[in-house]
């Protein structure tokens, strides 16, 4: 009996060791290098290959007509003139401003509807299709009625985004209140978590990788609906954003302007996600356990 007690004390305490050791093992800091190969080298690698490709279209004559489509060297070009006259940090910042803040306002709205439209069953079905049909539909065909109701100024631009943005931000948010677990209410209930602090302390937090996804979606359309909005509703006093930017380059048949516009259109999309929705998303997924550092 006494071996046997001892042998179980060993098991017992081999595996308690090997799960101290993995769990030291996860916690630890990712080695430098390790980062690189796995954060840096690969999207590098991606853009040297787009570059090497776009060049090789031009230097082989497959598109020999730079009205169609310019050299990178032009293109770089016309990022740097307009950086060294001190209008590119100009652009980027006229959009991104109306779209953070855009953004913003369509959360303020977007979370209470999408907590009516998940706990009101008439809520629900009186609207909820109403909000898979509006997100579903495509942002540039708010622009000219947003022009009519509010004429050419930043509140067309901030409703053309709110109407983009809410329905996928209240949708995500249904989704993920959907995705509660009953017993998670139930155990709310009975610790006194009702109503808004029911909602504020356990419908929340457990539904936030849907809310989550539900925001980084929202703001996809907050950016199209903004780029859009600015490429159709030109205008002298909006000032100078991305999208008018490309409207202008397409005016004055600029190739290279326009592939600028683009590029950073894409760079400030890419940027968000990667400053705010990707670390936010992490932190959803480790604070569950579901993100394990390998």
């Amino acid at each position: 009996m006494a071996s046997t007690d001892t042998t179980a004390r060993e098991s017992a305490g081999s595996v308690e060791a090997g799960l101290d050791a993995l769990e030291t093992a996860q916690s630890g800091r990712t080695p430098l290098g390790k980062t690189l190969v796995g954060k840096v080298v690969p999207p590098v690698t991606a853009i040297v290959v787009v570059l090497v490709v776009w060049q090789g279209l031009i230097s082989l004559k497959i598109v020999d007509d730079p009205t169609k489509l310019p050299t990178p060297a032009a293109v770089w070009h016309a990022v740097r003139e307009d950086w060294v006259q001190g209008k590119l940090l100009d652009y980027i910042w006229t959009s991104v401003s109306r779209g953070l803040l855009g953004f913003c306002f369509a959360l303020l709205i977007g979370t209470p509807l999408g907590l009516l439209v998940a706990r009101v069953r008439f809520v629900r079905a009186a609207i909820g299709p109403i909000l898979s049909g509006l997100q579903s539909l495509p942002s540039v065909a708010w622009v000219p009625p947003a022009v009519v109701w509010f004429g050419l100024d930043n509140s067309m631009m901030y409703a053309v985004i709110l109407l983009g943005a809410v329905p996928s931000i209240a949708n995500g948010l249904v989704s993920g209140v959907d995705q509660v677990p009953p017993l998670f209410l139930r155990a709310g209930r009975t610790l006194g978590a009702t109503g808004l602090r029911g909602t504020w302390h356990i419908t929340l937090p457990a539904a936030l990788p849907g809310y989550v996804a539900g925001m980084k979606q929202g703001w996809a359309f907050s950016w199209r609906s903004l780029m859009a909005a600015e490429i159709i509703a030109n205008f002298p006093d909006l000032g100078t954003g991305l999208g008018q930017l490309l409207e202008n380059a397409r005016t004055a048949s600029d190739m290279a302007m326009v592939f600028e516009a683009i590029l950073l259109i894409l760079f400030v999309g890419i940027a968000i996600d990667l400053l705010i929705f990707s670390p936010l998303e992490r932190w959803v997924l480790r604070s569950r356990g579901l993100l394990v550092k390998s």
